[in-house]
């Protein structure tokens, strides 16, 4: 085999361009210009080519026709495509350079995508092997590089950044610049994506206007600073293509609020309607921190209520035969000690199917979900009436033990859906990156794309 690999790598850098156009001469009659090599079954010669590695099957493509044939196999560039992302589901790879590539509206006809090239996709990725992730939440902000698992820190929302009577323009720009000094990278060496949080859920102009004029914002911030190119999306949307779908409804369990978007072939459907409830993470902290001060139980901070939330909480399955077992367990905190609790860990988490617990005068997690299918059913936007059969649960509170199991309990049991559990704003498990975002949904200063 090492002799092969040699002669193989002989032959490529001995090649000149007289003698490649001798070889497509070559290739041109019934004769094989594959020399040595001509009776190597081409299973064989492409696992040569995958020992050679990227750069020297590239090389191997310039000596003659034969050559570039086998170099040009959609296989081979797929198994290097594996192993360039090692730590990334190929599942996740391979639905963003198919569905996504050609950006918005979704391709949904196999007749409307271009012929992909696998050889190709992978040159793009070698070029730009990550990007500046910001994940605009409406609590706080989370920042980062998209090849790490975890963001690198967090700060205020760029909604609330600074003065917030200062004009959008200068709070953005001095958002971003505290960003990048944090990072500490040059705006100008590293293209950037931005999260938008799910904010103006009508379809009136007015919110028209207002998505529009943030969007723009936006971009036209990002350029005024130099950065190479930048991809602005909301966060319903990304939460979807993280599950590997381009239709359905995005279920987001907010810091204030809970959003409940249907999203059509990639596109928000405002005209069905976005339900939202006036159920969020802080209104389950701070449930939990009612329940912990009916119960004697003193702390220092909301930072205390949140930890043992997100430690110790969990969704019931069955609520009513949770409240006759024995769940109590303890938790650790930093400089506080330690905290048991009860009843507290479930009930805590029953307020988003019963919100009227926490005195919150609104429609249960599932009851919305309901309502935004039917209006789906009754909208008739598609031929298809199972595009919206598929729920995405995103937000740091979809984390909820038991939250998925709790949403089939509740559910309607004549409906047939696919239900997907998922932590996927930018980061979050593995198969939920979202370095994979393709360059067709990435904007540079001449395709900035202003639709709402």
């Amino acid at each position: 085999m090492a002799t092969i690999l040699r002669k193989i790598a002989e032959l490529a850098s001995n090649r000149t361009p007289s003698s490649t156009g001798a070889g497509r001469e070559r290739a041109g009659s019934p004769q094989s210009s594959l020399g040595a090599f001509e009776n190597l079954p081409e299973d064989v010669l492409v696992q040569i080519l995958w020992l050679l590695g990227p750069k020297d099957a590239m090389r191997m493509s310039l000596v003659c026709k034969s050559w570039r044939s086998l170099v040009s196999d959609d296989h081979l560039w797929i198994a290097f495509l594996k192993n360039q992302s090692r730590n990334q589901p190929w599942e996740s790879i391979f639905f963003a350079e198919t569905h996504l590539r050609f950006g918005c509206p979704i391709q949904t006809l196999s007749s409307e995508v271009p012929e992909l090239s696998f050889m190709s996709i992978y040159s793009q990725r070698e070029q730009v092997p990550g990007a500046v992730i910001i994940d605009g939440g409406s609590g706080y902000c989370k920042y980062g590089w998209s090849k790490y698992d975890c963001p690198s820190g967090r700060s205020a929302t760029f909604l609330e950044f600074g003065n917030i009577e200062s004009p959008m323009h200068a709070r953005l720009r001095h958002f971003f610049a505290t960003i990048y000094s944090r990072m500490q990278v040059k705006p100008s060496t590293q293209p950037i994506v931005v999260s938008i949080p799910i904010c103006h859920y009508d379809d009136t102009e007015s919110a028209k206007a207002s998505r529009r004029q943030l969007k723009e914002a936006i971009y036209s911030t990002l350029f005024e600073m130099h950065v190479p190119a930048v991809c602005a999306i909301n966060q319903a949307t990304l939460s979807l293509y993280a599950a590997r779908r381009t239709s359905g409804i995005a279920v987001n369990i907010g810091f204030q609020a809970t959003s409940i978007v249907p999203i059509l072939h990639g596109k928000v459907m405002r005209k069905v309607g976005v339900e939202v409830t006036g159920i969020g993470a802080l209104k389950l902290t701070g449930f939990l921190r009612e329940l912990m001060q009916q119960k004697n139980m003193s702390f220092e901070s909301l930072y205390t209520v949140r930890t043992l939330k997100e430690n110790l909480c969990y969704v019931a399955a069955d609520y009513q035969a949770e409240l006759r077992r024995n769940t109590e367990a303890s938790c650790e905190v930093l400089r506080e000690g330690s905290f048991t609790l009860s009843k507290e860990r479930f009930q805590t988490g029953e307020i988003l199917f019963q919100p009227r617990m926490a005195g919150v005068q609104t429609m249960g997690l599932h009851q919305a979900v309901a309502l935004c299918m039917d209006h789906c059913h009754a909208a008739e936007l598609n031929a298809d009436d199972t595009w919206f059969k598929t729920v995405v649960l995103s937000g740091g509170t979809a984390c909820l033990p038991g939250l998925a199991e709790r949403f089939h309990f509740k559910w309607d049991q004549g409906r047939d859906t696919t239900l997907w559990c998922r932590y996927c704003l930018v980061w979050g498990k593995a198969n939920q990156q979202f370095e994979h975002i393709p360059w067709a949904l990435v904007r540079d200063k001449e395709a900035v794309s202003t639709e709402a």
